[in-house]
């Protein structure tokens, strides 16, 4: 594969890392690293007594972190899934500042072999940690009709969920899935292209990996730890590529944000305590760059501090969450 196939352009670099906020002396965790296009640009904003802590469930993307950092002092790198950033003992101290740049990477994309696109053919995986779990193959081969049209409309909101789960179960008898273009062909052959410019398979593509890696679990276990992790007034940074995502994101910031039980005999009443704050709205790429990389269209920003004890009376529960 090329160099510059792989080659993964940062989404929202400069609101991301600007959206930490980043000083000289923090402590900061990168819980996605693909291939550093963020880490570099929060490592630039670091003093000689900055830290830098790298995560990444992809081992490629580990093997890209060790062989550009592992010699910096300043950072410390961990093969996992953010989600357990709360388990690895170099958080313990605190955070200032927590990004999370979710999906697929460029890199994980444009290898076909990694099976997560159905423009190339290749077999049918798409774990971001090849090293564990079940891959799409194995879960197409053993989930039965109902599971199947259930992930496809949970996590794809794929509307012929039913009628490609059905064929899928009815097909493998012959031949079990185990390509890409195998399964595209199928879902080509069941929903047409009806979608300008939409191949048939997106949603479905979407679907499975979601279901593959667990994200949408992931991500709700990834933000509990970060917002116990950081410090007052520390800063998450989130990047999100589809309204699932996005809409976790949206509701654990407004519901950390404190929720308000109205009073009829007086003012409203604080119910639960406010522990972040939404800073700003979300935050969409410019025209600009996604004419220079397309696949930053769907993108959403959003972004929140962490609130000290002192401060939950006197923000808004939904200040800024409204976007």
């Amino acid at each position: 594969m090329a160099e510059q196939q792989l080659r993964h352009i940062p989404v929202m670099l400069g609101e991301a890392v600007e959206g930490l906020s980043v000083q000289p002396g923090g402590r900061y965790l990168d819980g996605t690293f693909g291939r550093g296009g963020h880490a570099r640009a929060v490592l630039a904003c670091l003093g000689s007594d900055g830290r830098l802590l790298l995560m990444d469930r992809d081992p490629q993307a580990i093997a890209a972190a060790q062989a550009e950092f592992a010699d910096d002092p300043r950072v410390s790198i961990r093969h996992a899934n953010f989600s357990t950033l709360g388990e690895w003992n170099e958080t313990a101290p605190g955070l200032d500042g927590v990004l999370l740049d979710l999906g697929v990477s460029s890199p994980q994309l444009d290898e076909a072999a990694r099976g997560f696109s159905f423009m190339a053919d290749a077999d049918l995986d798409m774990r971001m940690d090849t090293s564990q779990g079940e891959s799409a193959a194995d879960f197409l081969a053993n989930a039965d009709e109902r599971e199947i049209a259930d992930v496809l409309w949970r996590f794809g909101e794929e509307r012929h969920s039913r009628r490609i789960a059905r064929a899928i179960v009815e097909d493998r008898e012959a031949t079990p899935f185990t390509r890409t273009g195998q399964l595209a062909a199928l879902i080509e052959r069941i929903v047409g292209r009806r979608e300008p410019g939409k191949h048939p398979a997106t949603r479905s593509f979407q679907a499975l990996r979601i279901r593959v890696n667990g994200e949408l679990d992931a991500l709700d276990r990834g933000l509990s730890a970060a917002l116990e992790r950081l410090n007052v007034g520390g800063r998450l940074s989130v990047i999100s590529f589809h309204s699932l995502e996005d809409r976790a994101v949206k509701m654990f910031i407004r519901d950390q944000s404190g929720r308000i039980k109205n009073n009829r005999r007086g003012p409203p009443v604080m119910e639960s305590p406010a522990r972040l704050r939404a800073v700003g709205k979300a935050i969409f790429p410019s025209d600009d760059e996604i004419a220079a990389n397309p696949r930053s269209r769907s993108a959403v920003l959003r972004v929140a501090e962490k609130l000290s004890v002192a401060d939950e009376s006197v923000h808004s529960p939904r200040e800024g969450a409204h976007a």
